[in-house]
C-alpha cells in the first residue's frame, strides 16, 4: 500500500512539474524577449507561487529545465529512429532534427537564452549537473549512432556535437532578433539574409557526408 501511495505521489509531482513547465513555455512563446516572473507562471499553471518555488528555485532554473525537456524529447525521438530496422541515412535522421530542434517553436531562442543564463544567472552546481546529464545522453545517443552507421568509438558523440554546434551557431548568426529588426536588411548585411532552414540542412548534409566519407576511406580514427 505504501509503495502504491509513493508511486501516486511521484506521479502527482511529475504532473505538477510538467504543468509548471507547460505554463513557462506558453509564456516564453508569447514573450520570447523577456523572462516571465514566477508569479506569472504560477497564475497560468493555477498554482500558488510558493508551490512553484518548491520545484524551481528561480525563473532562470525553470527555463533551463524547460530547455532540458526539449532536449530530452529530441534524443528520445532520435533513439527511436535509430532503433528502426534497416539501414538509415542522413535523410532519415534529419527530419527528427527538423521537427524537434529547427522547427520546434521557441527551441533555438530558448537554447540561446539558456547558454547566457548558465554563464551568469544559473548556480554553478545546477549548470554542471545539467551539463553532466546532457553529456550522458549524448554518450548514449553516440553509441547508437556508432552501432548503426559503423563508426569508430567516440565518433557518434563528435558528430552530434558538431551537428549541434552548426544548428545553434548558424541560427544565432542569421536570426534577425527583435533589437536589430529592419537594420538586418542593410546592404552590407546582405550576406546574412538567408533562409535558415535551407542553409542548416545543406550544412548538416555536408558535415555528415564528409564524416561518413572519411570513415569509409579510413581517415577517421
Amino acid at each position: 500500500m505504501r509503495t502504491r501511495q509513493r508511486a501516486v505521489a511521484l506521479e502527482d509531482k511529475a504532473e505538477r512539474r510538467n504543468a509548471i513547465l507547460d505554463a513557462a513555455e506558453k509564456l516564453f512563446l508569447k514573450h520570447p524577449e523577456r523572462m516571465a516572473s514566477v508569479s506569472e507562471v504560477a497564475a497560468l499553471a493555477s498554482l500558488a507561487k510558493g508551490t512553484v518555488y518548491l520545484y524551481f528555485p528561480s525563473k532562470e532554473e525553470m527555463l533551463l529545465a524547460l530547455h532540458e525537456r526539449h532536449v530530452a524529447h529530441f534524443f528520445t525521438a532520435l533513439m527511436q529512429r535509430l532503433a528502426a530496422r534497416g539501414r538509415l541515412d542522413f535523410d532519415d535522421i534529419f527530419p527528427v532534427t527538423r521537427e524537434h530542434l529547427i522547427r520546434r517553436a521557441g527551441y533555438l531562442e530558448l537554447t540561446s537564452r539558456c547558454f547566457g543564463l548558465m554563464d551568469r544567472e544559473i548556480p554553478k552546481d545546477t549548470a554542471l549537473a545539467f551539463k553532466a546529464r546532457v553529456a550522458a545522453t549524448l554518450q548514449a545517443a553516440g553509441v547508437h549512432l556508432e552501432r548503426h552507421f559503423r563508426l569508430p568509438a567516440g565518433d557518434g558523440v563528435t558528430l552530434l556535437l558538431h551537428s549541434y554546434g552548426l544548428i545553434v551557431g548558424l541560427w544565432q548568426l542569421l536570426h534577425p532578433n527583435e533589437r536589430l529588426g529592419r537594420a538586418m536588411k542593410r546592404p552590407e548585411l546582405r550576406a546574412l539574409d538567408r533562409d535558415y532552414e535551407r542553409e542548416i540542412e545543406a550544412a548538416l548534409r555536408a558535415l555528415w557526408s564528409g564524416h561518413m566519407a572519411g570513415v569509409a576511406k579510413g581517415t577517421k580514427r
